[in-house]
């Protein structure tokens, strides 16, 4: 497609074709480019302060970046956005996290870029579920459903994954008047775990 690819003419191809997050494959692919050719404009595009790298085979358009929350479904799929940082998000708990958490089947990782950590924890296939697509403009995410948000939240506790602040009952921080109580009981029911529903039931 190119033979020479210049900062001005790979930006507005990537924003024509509405590109903000690709893998090194995906670039190759558009720009009809070697693996060799890939990785050198690659490195020369970066260099130039045109591209960053978001983590190995991940890049982004410095001068037009992504949300923090595009970045996190990006990065490492299949995943969204879930426990704390959703929590926050839908001002159940007050404060904002240090990391942007997520659910996914995969293991649990952890990632982190332009001192921004990304957090990822492993969830039963069956409970990958109650997360619905946000849009704010032109930036689209995947979100938990703030009734999943709690359960995938009070699983990690329930398997000893997640600490409660203080020594503090689970819900002292929590406001949890807006939820769907129904809702949260039959998100529960996919991770068929009795430690997770005796807690719910203290919280509910």
């Amino acid at each position: 497609m190119y033979n020479l690819l210049k900062p001005l003419a790979t930006r507005e191809e990537l924003l024509k074709r509405k590109v903000r997050i690709f893998t090194n494959q995906e670039f190759a692919r558009l720009f009809e480019l070697s693996p060799y050719q890939t990785k050198y404009y690659l490195n020369q595009l970066i260099e130039e302060g045109l591209l960053a790298r978001l983590r190995r085979g991940f890049y982004t358009l410095k001068t037009d970046p992504p949300s923090e929350e595009e970045v996190a479904n990006a990065i490492y799929k299949p995943s969204y956005i879930s426990f704390e940082y959703a929590l926050a998000y839908h001002n159940i708990i007050p404060e904002m996290t240090y990391h942007i958490t997520s659910a996914t089947t995969r293991p649990t990782q952890l990632f982190s870029t332009d001192n921004i950590s990304f957090a990822y924890y492993t969830i039963k296939p069956e409970a990958y579920a109650g997360y619905s697509l946000v849009q704010r403009g032109e930036r689209r995410f995947l979100m938990a459903e703030p009734e999943k948000a709690l359960v995938d939240y009070l699983y990690m506790i329930a398997l000893g994954d997640r600490a409660i602040t203080g020594g503090k009952s689970v819900n002292d921080r929590m406001e949890l008047s807006s939820l769907n109580k129904d809702k949260v009981l039959e998100y529960a029911k996919l991770y068929d775990y009795s430690k997770l529903d005796e807690l719910i039931k203290e919280v509910l």
